[in-house]
């Protein structure tokens, strides 16, 4: 991070954390809620063409039910790789293919598996808000060290640790958001 004076340092901390939001955004995505999306499937690797690929690079990923996920493969021959890769990503998925397409019923969730799952939300949640804490205590060194090299008054760093702190609340904010909004999707059915 190069942070020169107080204006500077809020700018740094601003970005270092709303990409902390955005990975934590991306991580919720990846947690089924009982309802078709494939989002699900990011986290699905294929092993194709003597490497690991994203499925969504191998196949076409489409949602025409509530509770289906389509995958259509660019190349047919792939259809067992991607079949194979989606068991044993370990989401509780069972696809099954008909030789053209691989089809993925998504189960309706057990109250116990929705627990579970909220757990691995609130730790994805806490994750992100101890990478916006580090953020912010990267930040905050750097101005203590610009305030003892004399290159930022002591004004100027109270300040800007007061700023910073505020940019570091509205992010736990909005990951507290997210948390809050992925739990209702997952507990209230």
């Amino acid at each position: 991070m190069d942070i020169s004076n107080g204006a500077s340092a809020i700018d740094a901390a601003h970005n270092g954390m709303k990409g902390q939001v955005e990975h934590v955004r991306h991580e919720l995505t990846g947690v089924r809620t009982g309802r078709a999306s494939v989002g699900i499937l990011d986290s699905v690797r294929v092993e194709a063409y003597g490497t690991q690929m994203p499925l969504n690079q191998v196949a076409t990923l489409s949602v025409p039910e509530p509770t289906l996920i389509v995958a259509n493969p660019f190349d047919p021959t792939q259809i067992a790789a991607i079949e194979r890769a989606i068991q044993g990503a370990n989401l509780g998925l069972n696809p099954a293919n008909d030789g053209k397409v691989v089809r993925i019923p998504v189960p309706p969730l057990t109250d116990e598996r929705r627990k579970e799952l909220s757990r691995i939300v609130h730790n994805l949640a806490e994750d992100g808000r101890n990478g916006i804490r580090g953020v912010r205590r990267t930040v905050n060194e750097a101005l203590k060290k610009l305030l003892k090299d004399h290159q930022l008054s002591e004004d100027d760093e109270r300040r800007a640790l007061d700023d910073v702190q505020k940019v570091t609340d509205e992010h736990i904010a909005q990951i507290d958001g997210l948390q809050k909004a992925k739990d209702s999707e997952l507990l209230d059915h």
